[in-house]
């Protein structure tokens, strides 16, 4: 698997367009910070350690909805294994107007592009959430 984090952000695009309640992903700790800036911000219920059919690691996600629909409307990758994207604490996007949210990769770890602003820290943006 080239990229582990799109691979994780297609699983729960997918499983919410099905209107599954959970989905699995395999475990890893860059995916497990992911999903706790998720579910700080509020898109998802939450997730916790499982194995998987084959005895592997893996996380289930345990997905939100609000009024039948998905909390997560959209959800882009930025930064890709063929082209990374550094952006300094000036040039962190906001995501529609501020109603969604920007996940970076930082020096001091893995924040929303709020927490990196008021943590004046800048880095690789992973992906955006609306």
């Amino acid at each position: 698997m080239n990229d582990p984090i799109g691979d994780m952000l297609t699983r729960i695009r997918n499983a919410g367009m099905r209107g599954k309640s959970t989905v699995m992903v395999p475990a890893s700790k860059m995916r497990v910070r992911v999903l706790n800036v998720l579910a700080d911000e509020g898109y998802i219920r939450g997730f916790e350690d499982a194995t998987d059919s084959r005895g592997h690691p893996a996380i289930e996600v345990s997905l939100k909805y609000f009024e039948g629909a998905p909390a997560i409307r959209e959800m882009k990758r930025v930064s890709k294994p063929g082209r990374r994207v550094y952006m300094g604490v000036k040039d962190i996007p906001s995501v529609r107007q501020g109603l969604g949210v920007s996940i970076v990769s930082t020096p001091q770890g893995v924040m929303s592009d709020a927490n990196a602003r008021a943590a004046n820290v800048g880095g690789e943006v992973l992906c955006t959430v609306f």
